[in-house]
């Protein structure tokens, strides 16, 4: 065996390791990939090292993660199985807890005849176990630590997904632009220990400046994931890294590199190096990470219908993880998430600290995920109580203080101010003269939008793509809204998609506003880059937004801009100017995410049905359920009955 590949992390007395890796191993030729971090400790610089050990299954090498038994206790687990059409699929997993959480030694072992694995001595039971395909030793395994996987679950778990994929791939045959797009995406994976774990930000050999473009970032890799899984390659490999920091646990770095280290002379191991915000401009952890992860979890099983996945311990401890750090008490009194600028797609500062729109509606979304995955159990009926009051609470707040349409500007503009009641109109104490002036001649009347945030005596009124578009594809918006979202888009198509499909946010910050806002930034500048540039990865989000509400013609009509423009234009990350004439002035091309945004956008559009698993409808029963105590008080009743009869249908 191998010297162990080594793991830079950092800790404080103790920690809690909880490392996910997932790998199913396809032909060289028929492989995808995920790189998905959970990062659950309490740790402080100096950095150490520990080793984790590296098993060999057949041919190839698969990183399993096992830790020196220096490192506290630990319990390792695999799965192996064929699948029905010949494919070795391969998972392991491991997960490190404290000492004094287990008594057992760690003990792993290789059978020399067949390189099969094994494993595990003392810790607890669980349900995911060793399956070996292939000749077995029973030797090596004790009966209490294997799963024999049959050939009817498997058809069970994988039926109902890889048809509508299959039928989605024999709707009508690839353009050349689709072909080239395929053959980028694949030369963009990035491979760990010969097991591809995710795809670079970009693939641009013309830029001189490589920055961390050459680097897995997670929320990129989604429609990388979603368009190999809408193609029928399903196999993910899932890693899991720590930092030397102290961020809170269950947090996702925003992006991780495969470096080669030298451990003796002449010999080198290939190790990963997350970025949880250390290195990232601004030194901001990012937010989005880990609801993205939960997000493309639940597509995994919903497009393949293998849901075994979801089931695992480790996936089940790294939800629970993330659930956890998003629904910790803070001193916010608001049910949305508190965040600040820079930690999520716009991850530098442009003025959307607080409660963003985009991050309210990806985790509007990860709550409804989670609240399908989670597995039913005892301890699990509090966590999905405390879901339950959050979407109940977060689906009104989003609805009734973010909507914008011409009668609520009207409503906005008649505020009373200094208003301390409990039935005060103006909640926030928002000054009418907030309203910006091209706000009111640019809101159609058949139209209206989520605002980009709200916070005390603040409302951004800008309109962000991202958010407003998942808020439709979530339901975090009424059917009401969802429909006037998409009308506004069609009714301001110029200023919104142009020529090139889709504007991040709109409008641009200009002058003064932009020095103050953006600390002057150059990359910045008005529409360019976060700041009113267009960005054709939102292209796959918008063709399920319309394709929800069955306005697929829009999608359409967005999709054949960019199809005639990005193969011209090289594929690149995003365009300037106010009508995206221009290719942006820093844009990296070939950008991973434009390729996969167009290939994920095309697919949905020949499948509706794949498109509809990815979708959420109204949820009646969060509508029903109110956590507000002002009503048992008797002092005031609740607000939701009077909003109820203008949004809530």
């Amino acid at each position: 065996m191998k010297p162990s590949p080594k793991i830079l992390i950092g800790y404080k007395n103790s920690s809690f390791l909880a490392r996910c890796h997932h790998t199913r191993t396809m032909s060289m030729s028929n492989s995808t990939t995920c790189g998905l971090n959970l990062d659950h400790s309490t740790m402080h610089c100096p950095f150490h090292t520990r080793e984790f050990g590296r098993i060999m299954h057949g041919s190839n090498q698969q990183v399993f993660g096992l830790p020196s038994s220096s490192f506290g206790q630990s319990m390792s687990l695999s799965t192996s199985r064929r699948t029905k059409r010949g494919v070795s699929a391969v998972a392991g997993v491991d997960i490190n807890f404290k000492a004094r959480d287990f008594s057992g030694s760690v003990e792993t072992r290789v059978n020399d005849s067949n390189g099969d694995m094994v494993y595990v001595k003392g810790g607890m039971n669980v349900k995911p176990v060793v399956a070996e395909s292939g000749d077995k030793d029973e030797g090596d395994v004790g009966e209490e630590s294997r799963l024999e996987v049959g050939e009817e679950d498997e058809k069970t778990q994988n039926s109902c997904g890889l048809e509508n994929v299959d039928e989605a791939n024999n709707v009508e045959e690839e353009t050349e632009v689709e072909k080239e797009a395929w053959k980028l995406l694949q030369e963009a994976l990035v491979t760990y220990c010969d097991t591809p774990v995710g795809t670079v930000a970009a693939n641009d050999s013309t830029s001189e400046q490589l920055l961390n473009y050459d680097q897995v970032f997670i929320r990129d890799f989604i429609p990388s994931a979603l368009a190999f899984l809408l193609k029928g390659e399903r196999e993910i490999s899932w890693e899991k890294t720590v930092d030397c920091y102290s961020p809170g646990q269950g947090l996702m770095p925003a992006s991780f590199k495969v470096k080669t280290k030298e451990f003796e002379e002449g010999k080198t191991e290939e190790v990963l190096d997350p970025d949880f915000g250390e290195s990232a401009i601004g030194r901001v952890a990012p937010v989005d990470s880990g609801l993205w992860w939960i997000l493309l979890l639940r597509a995994y099983g919903k497009i393949t219908g293998d849901y075994s996945l979801q089931e695992r311990l480790d996936v089940q401890t790294g939800l629970r993880m993330i659930l956890n750090l998003c629904l910790t008490d803070g001193f916010d009194m608001f049910p949305s998430l508190l965040v600040t600028d820079g930690s999520c797609m716009i991850d530098r500062r442009m003025g959307i600290h607080g409660h963003p729109l985009e991050i309210q509606a990806l985790f509007y979304s990860a709550l409804r995920s989670a609240r399908e995955m989670v597995v039913e159990d005892e301890s699990s009926k509090k966590l999905v109580g405390e879901i339950n009051n959050r979407l109940s609470a977060l689906s009104f707040h989003i609805r009734e203080y973010y909507w914008v349409d011409m009668r609520k500007i009207n409503e906005i503009y008649r505020y009373k101010t200094e208003e301390y009641s409990l039935d005060a109109t103006n909640k926030f104490n928002i000054y009418p003269e907030q309203i910006p002036l091209w706000l009111m001649d640019w809101i159609p009347e058949e139209g209206g939008y989520l605002i980009g945030n709200l916070q005390p005596a603040h409302m951004d009124f800008r309109f962000f793509m991202l958010g407003n578009l998942w808020s439709v594809v979530s339901s975090l918006g009424t059917p009401r809204q969802n429909n006037a979202i998409l009308n506004l888009i069609e009714a301001k198509w110029e200023d919104l998609v142009g020529q090139m499909p889709l504007k991040i946010c709109y409008p641009a910050l200009e002058d003064e506003e932009w020095r103050l806002i953006t600390g002057c930034d150059p990359k910045n500048t008005p529409w360019s880059y976060h700041n009113g540039g267009s960005w054709p990865t939102l292209l796959w989000q918008f063709t399920l937004a319309c394709m929800k509400m069955e306005r697929t013609e829009l999608a359409e009509k967005a999709v054949a801009l960019a199809e005639k423009r990005l193969p011209e234009d090289s594929w690149p990350e995003y365009y300037d100017t106010r009508s995206a004439r221009f290719i942006g002035k820093q844009a990296r091309l070939y950008q991973t995410w434009t390729l996969a945004g167009f290939l994920a956008s095309k697919m949905l559009l020949k499948n509706p049905k794949l498109a509809s698993l990815l979708c959420w409808e109204e949820d009646f029963e969060i509508l029903e359920t109110c956590v507000c105590l002002l009503n048992k008080s008797g002092r005031i009743k609740c607000s939701r009955d009077a909003a109820k009869s203008q949004i809530l249908v």
